[in-house]
């Protein structure tokens, strides 16, 4: 398999980050595990709580994707890049599906997906320039976030929601994948004084884009 050429980079992580960011333009390769749960009435209440939680795990795989994009420009070793661009391949299952089920709810993914995307693949380029193992690190960090809000979410869900759960109990187990496999890969594990910074930066992203 020939090496991609810069130019051929550049076409590659534009193409996804237009998939990405342009509603609909991105398809899943497994079946939303949404239509295999029934359909509930909501009040109106739920109904905006249930999007305001799954705008937030939408824009969570938008930053996903762009942070292994990131990662994968700056990766010194073929086979991390290659996991890199792995992992964002299973990830646009998730992006798909909350998108999916934001339409049935009547909603809309969060307008400021494109900074967060922006901030996401500078993180990751950054990440994966300082070094593969550090760079795998941080995709078990993110991955472990993620994680705490997808069980939080589960928690909080209005209690007829069995469509969106369906969705977020799949995301969880393939977050928790994706985090061990990077630590198995080599990645360094961070203190707790890092992650419960990127706990903090998270809450930004998540009561913004709960609304917007």
């Amino acid at each position: 398999m020939r090496s991609l050429s810069a130019l051929d980079m550049f076409i590659s992580h534009v193409d996804n980050a237009l998939k990405t960011l342009v509603p609909t333009a991105a398809t899943s390769h497994r079946a939303n595990p949404a239509k295999q749960a029934a359909h509930h009435e909501f009040n109106e209440h739920e109904q905006k709580h249930a999007a305001g939680l799954m705008r937030i795990n939408h824009t969570g795989e938008v930053c996903a994707q762009a942070l292994y994009q990131g990662q994968s420009l700056t990766a010194r070793l073929p086979e991390i890049r290659e996991a890199m661009n792995e992992a964002a391949e299973e990830e646009v299952d998730h992006l798909v599906w909350c998108e999916e089920r934001l339409h049935e709810l009547n909603s809309h993914t969060s307008y400021l997906n494109p900074i967060f995307y922006g901030l996401s693949y500078s993180i990751g380029a950054l990440a994966g320039a300082i070094g593969d193992k550090w760079s795998l690190g941080f995709v078990a960090a993110t991955e472990n976030q993620v994680c705490k809000h997808l069980i939080e979410h589960l928690e909080i869900l209005p209690e007829n929601d069995d469509r969106s759960r369906a969705i977020l109990n799949v995301m969880l187990e393939d977050e928790q994948k994706h985090a061990t496999n990077a630590l198995d890969a080599g990645g360094a594990v961070f203190p707790s004084w890092f992650q419960a910074g990127m706990t903090q930066m998270s809450k930004v992203m998540t009561k913004s884009t709960y609304r917007f």
